[in-house]
């Protein structure tokens, strides 16, 4: 097998604000893995939260590129548990590698990721659209250029929060879902809840840090009057448990869990403990959006817009409109670069 490195930048439609700063561009490195004639795509994000910058991740797929070169071809998870020992746990690098080893082991078998797993890609759910923190009018801006769609996610972590939803409402009777980006605390998770449960909201994500005493997540989640969704507390295979009884469902993000080997079995074992199942995204392009989207069989939500988000998208993949999502005719993730 053949490994190669290449970063870009995907500059943003509109500045993407959440509780922690703002995004205008968003640094990616995409990873190709070629063999046999085929090639597989994956892609990971630049993050200063989680301490990733384009070099350090491009330092850290070098090191696993023996590994990778040598490998004898086979599937994809027989490598995962190598390979993050490799990477000294960098699991933005390993979903990146990840990605493009089931992207070209289900190329090679001519079927979608999905379908190489046993899932029927019949049964998916809608993904939402996400409305950044802004002024409260810019926001509302942002909603109506985006209309019809079903569901909308709400970031949030201001003193006006409630005043947000409430203007928001009077423009759409669509499903809110709110994510308030660890800047709660348990007090006001709870009062919260009350209210946005009245204005029609589904669910509250990560509403307190992940660091959080976990008597307040317990209290949380005992007296929210919406379910609270894990993100930030759910990062790899082994917080799935953790998150049992603190919270109603968790969120994956491949980059944080290290690709499609452990983001499918986490959302199985969660499934198996009777949680809800969501995928979210980062600011990616279409690479990283189709490689999520094969999960979407074994999930209750999705937010899957991080490519609609962009100015422009340098790959092709799963097509998303008005919340609706529609299968690539390519075998693998879907995706392909535009300059191939």
């Amino acid at each position: 097998m053949k490994l190669s490195i290449h970063s870009h930048q995907l500059p943003l439609a509109r500045p993407f604000t959440i509780s922690r700063g703002t995004l205008t561009s968003q640094d990616a490195v995409v990873v190709r893995i070629e063999h046999e004639g085929c090639e597989g795509l994956g892609e990971t994000t630049a993050n200063p939260y989680y301490g990733h910058t384009v070099d350090s991740l491009i330092a850290s797929v070098e090191k696993a590129r023996p590994l990778v070169e040598q490998f004898e071809f086979g599937r994809p998870e027989e490598l995962w548990n190598r390979l993050v020992e490799t990477l000294d746990g960098d699991m933005f690098a390993t979903c990146a590698i990840d990605v493009a080893l089931h992207d070209l082991f289900g190329r090679l078998q001519g079927k979608k990721c999905f379908e190489v797993w046993g899932l029927d890609g019949s049964l998916i759910c809608d993904s939402s659209y996400t409305i950044a923190i802004d002024s409260i009018d810019v926001m509302v801006e942002k909603l109506h250029e985006q209309p019809d769609w079903p569901t909308y996610k709400i970031k949030l972590g201001k003193d006006n929060d409630l005043e947000m939803i409430r203007r928001l409402r009077q423009e759409t009777d669509a499903v809110f879902r709110v994510d308030a980006n660890c800047a709660w605390t348990a007090e006001e998770t709870i009062e919260k809840s009350q209210a946005l449960e009245a204005l029609g909201v589904e669910f509250i994500e990560q509403p307190l840090p992940a660091d959080a005493p976990e008597d307040e997540k317990v209290r949380a989640y005992e007296q929210s009057a919406l379910p609270l969704i894990a993100d930030e507390s759910c990062l790899v295979p082994e917080d799935v448990a953790l998150c049992n009884g603190k919270f109603h469902g968790i969120n994956i993000k491949l980059c944080k869990c290290g690709g499609l080997t452990p983001g499918l079995a986490m959302l199985k074992e969660a499934r198996f403990l009777g949680m809800k199942t969501m995928v979210g995204c980062m600011i990616e392009s279409s690479i990283g959006i189709s490689a999520n989207a094969q999960l979407l069989p074994l999930l209750d939500y999705a937010d899957l817009d991080g490519a609609i988000l962009l100015k422009e998208d340098p790959a092709t993949g799963i097509n998303l409109k008005n919340g609706t999502i529609t299968w690539s005719e390519l075998p693998g993730c879907g995706s392909a670069l535009r300059n191939n």
